[in-house]
Order: structure tokens, then sequence, then C-alpha cells
């Protein structure tokens, strides 16, 4: 392939990644102006994100097989104008309803385009030197995205609207459109591919009923006869599901790859990634915002150490793993992601910066290593004819967390942050402390005729949504530092490469 093509198509790749990522990093600093706008409460909110998640889990192991049967650069490209489309929706959104659409539509689309990314390179830098240093752009590509979002969210939101986020993919996918088109040289492996299209739709039934479960228990507890159905519905759905795929000769799933106690790990590693990491994202919003009381552009400013941090270790992989393997990079990584998050456990409303920044920036190094890593990881362990499935595994797994991660530490969060506001307002002998507690902190609004100066209550709900922020990311942390051990204890052995010489796990 001629250099100039070639460059396309690592640009081509690496815009159609960051527009996805884009996705997820922007729309965060927004939430509090779609609130206000489309005057929804802290359910809806995860609906808006979660929906993006549900459907980029959900489908992204239909899309890996998918890719390789009717041809990867075919269902890239088809993923990069669907988002477009997506993106369109959402801007033109005045319901939430609407708007839920869109980034649903946006997810679907994701799904094509971000493990179609690793898979396309994968096809495209068979010497395993070069694949490792694309795979490190690829990542700090990632992180600048996940740079840009916060801040230029927040600037878009405060000048010109929250709708706007959503206005800025359509050229950004008209740009990826034409590189890709001239750049990217189209593979194939129908042979290989997976033919599961009952184990594809039970995928998307357990994990819609499951995310549909853990959102709804915010709002109706646990006991609810609708939560409790989805959740029956998801166990059920679930079985199944791997019930099929182990009776099926090319599966969705491939299990088979799972025999391999560092793939299994490798997987394990990415799930948390996405519900400790990405999900994330979503909470710091919320805490800079409605604990210490920030606009959106001063919150995307503020998280800006994150990303910064995560781009700088990311553009760095490259040489590292050249030099000591993915293996070291990957487990200090995740440690440093959970004990980070476990720090934050202790954030207040008037935590100084300085302080919140450095715990940032340790988060941002951690998650700059853990990403490429557990690519890197994941791409060598399954043979390159099966690239896509194994992207898709990894990176269904790692949505799959950042969804579940959303919908269950955003229950958890919103439960504690109401029990909290609840004994505040018990000690004014309210009679209704539990029904002005849920709606102050679902809606953010100081309710009307309470017996208490607003400038007196807003103190209060800042600090009992702090307390929930402090258990969502508390919970996150420990799992981060699960993953950690659970690299470790997988041990040193090599995991299998698709060319020779690729140091997966030195020392």
């Amino acid at each position: 392939m001629p250099s100039s093509r070639r460059r396309d198509l690592v640009a081509a790749v690496y815009l159609g990644t960051f527009m996805a990522t884009l996705a997820i990093s922007i729309v965060t600093v927004a939430l509090p102006s779609i609130q206000a706008a489309l005057r929804t409460d802290l359910s809806g909110l995860q609906w808006v994100v979660g929906s993006y998640a549900l459907c980029l889990s959900a489908l992204m192991l239909s899309a890996g097989p998918i890719s390789d049967r009717y041809g990867r650069k075919r269902v890239w490209l088809f993923g990069v104008a669907l988002f477009s489309t997506g993106s369109a929706i959402s801007a033109m959104a005045s319901s939430l309803g609407t708007l839920i659409a869109g980034s649903a539509l946006q997810g679907i689309a994701g799904a094509l385009v971000i493990p179609g990314a690793l898979s396309i390179l994968t096809q495209a830098f068979a010497d395993p030197v070069q694949r490792a240093h694309v795979i490190g752009g690829w990542a700090s590509f990632s992180a600048v995205s996940l740079i840009l979002g916060p801040m230029l969210g927040g600037f878009l939101v405060d000048t010109v609207g929250w709708s706007s986020i959503f206005l800025i993919n359509i050229p950004l996918g008209a740009i990826t459109m034409a590189l890709g088109l001239r750049g990217i040289a189209e593979s194939a492996d129908p042979d290989q591919a997976a033919l599961d299209p009952v184990g594809q739709a039970l995928s998307v039934v357990f994990l819609g009923a499951l995310t549909y479960a853990l959102i709804g228990a915010g709002d109706a507890g646990w006991t609810s006869p609708r939560v409790a159905g989805a959740l029956a519905v998801a166990i059920t759905g679930f079985v199944a599901f791997i019930a099929i795929e182990l009776r099926t000769a090319r599966p969705v799933l491939p299990l088979d790859l799972f025999r391999d106690r560092h793939f299994t790990a490798v997987n394990f590693a990415s799930f948390a990634l996405g519900f400790s990491g990405y999900s994330s994202l979503f909470f710091f919003s919320l805490f800079l915002q409605q604990v210490q009381g920030l606009s959106a552009t001063a919150t995307g400013w503020r998280m800006t150490p994150v990303f910064v941090a995560m781009a700088l270790t990311s553009s760095l992989f490259g040489k590292l793993s050249s030099w000591c393997g993915t293996r070291w990079p990957m487990i200090v990584g995740y440690a440093l992601l959970g004990s980070s998050m476990l720090a934050m456990a202790l954030f207040t409303p008037g935590t100084p910066y300085p302080i919140i920044a450095s715990v940032f920036a340790i988060l941002g190094i951690g998650m700059g290593l853990a990403v490429p890593s557990t690519g890197a990881a994941a791409m060598a362990a399954a043979p390159r004819e099966r690239s896509g499935a194994a992207s898709a595994t990894m990176n269904a797994l790692r949505q799959g967390g950042m969804t579940i991660g959303i919908a269950l530490l955003g229950t958890l969060m919103s439960a504690r942050a109401i029990s909290s506001l609840t004994d505040y307002i018990s000690a004014t002998n309210r009679t209704d402390a539990l029904g002005v507690a849920t709606t102050a902190v679902r809606q953010h609004t100081t309710p009307v005729n309470l017996d208490m100066a607003p400038e007196l209550f807003r103190p209060l709900l800042a600090d009992a949504i702090g307390q929930g922020f402090s258990l969502a990311v508390a919970c996150a942390g420990a799992l981060g530092l699960l993953a950690a051990t659970v690299l470790v204890a997988a041990g040193r052995r090599p995991l299998r490469d698709r060319g020779p010489n690729l140091a997966t796990d030195r020392g």
C-alpha cells in the first residue's frame, strides 16, 4: 500500500474513533443544560448517556463478525454515515425521547466504527512493532477527543446551546468518509466470521433488559414489578445466550478464546475499564457542576488533567511496550485507575482544585496505560482472520462495563444522595422528607414550600450529592484494583501473536 494511502487510512480510522469517543465526553458537560431544557431528572440523563452506551455495547459483538463477513471498509464507512445521521437527529431533538433515539442511533453506529478501527489497523499493519505504534496512536487520539470534549462542549453549551455539541459531528463525518474512501483497502474473511443471528438477538435482549432494570431501580426501587421483570428477562436472556453460544459452530462471542486465562483476564480488565474509567466521566461532570457549583465551561477545563495525562501517556505506549511489553503497563494502569478513584471518594464540596487536578492526572496516567495495553493484548490473543471478533469482544465488554457502570453507579449515587438529604430535611420535622429529598436530588432543584431559605438548602443538596458521588467512585475504584489483581494472577505467559517478536508479556 502506498504511503499516502496508508496515511489516509490512519487519519480516517483515528478521526472515526475521535468522533465516536467525542460523543462520550462532550455530552457530559451538557447534561445539566439538557436536564433544564428538556425538563428531565437524573434517570432521564442516565438514559441520554446510557442509550448510546447500551446500543454500543449490545451491538458491538455483532458488528465485528458483520465486518469480517461483509467487508471491514464497507461496514466501517456505513457506521460513519449512520453516526452523522444520529447526530443530526439529536441536535434537532425537542423532547427527551427524540434525544434518546438519536443517541441510540449514534451508539449503533459507534458499534460499527470503534471495533472496526482496530480490525482495519490490524489488517493494514502486519508487522507487530508497527501495529503496537499505531494502536498506541489510536489510544492517544481517543484521549485527545476526551480532552477536547469537555472544553469544546462547555464552550458550545455556554455560547451556542446544547444542540451544537451534536452538530459538529456532521462536518467531522464528511471528512472521515472522504479519507476512508481513499485510504482503506477492503478486506473480509467470510469463512471465519460468526453466523449466529439468535445469539446476536439474545445479546441485545439481556444487555438491554439489564440496563433498563439498573436505571429503573433508581426511580422505582429494586422491588418494583417492572424492575424485577426486567432483571428476570436479563437473567433468562443471558442464560439462553450462553447456551446458544456453546452449541453454535461460529458464535458471535468466541467462547473458545476464553479458554486462555490471559485472554479472559484481559477482557475482564476491559469490562472494568468501562465500568470504572469511562463511566466516571458522567459522575465527574455532575460533581463539578452540582457539588462544587461550576459552569459547564469551567467544568470542561477542570476535567482536562484526566485527558491530558491520558493522551501523553498513550503517546508513549509504543516505545514503552517495545521495552517492557504490555503486561506491566497494563497492571500499573489498572492499579492507578483504581487507587485514584478511591482517593476521589474523599472529595467534598470544598476540596481545593489542585488536589482534584492531581488525582485526575493520576487517573489519566492509569487510563493512558490501560487503554492501549488492553487493546494490544486482546488483539494479540486471536488469529489475524478473527481480528474483528476479538476486537468486538474486547470493545463490547468495555462498553458493556460503561453501560452497567453508568446505570448501577448512577442508581447508587442517587440513592445515597436521597438518603443523606432525607436525614437533613427530617431534622426540620418535615413529614414528607423523603419525597422532598427525592425531587431535589433527581431534578437538582430547591423544592417549593420548604421551611428553609434556598441559600441554606443548596449547600445541603450539594453535600448530599457529594456523598452519592463518593459511594459511586469508591465502588468503581474497588473494581479497578480487582482488575489489576486478576491481571497479576493470570501470570506472565505471552499471548498468541499473529506475527513474530511482539512483546506482549515481559518481566
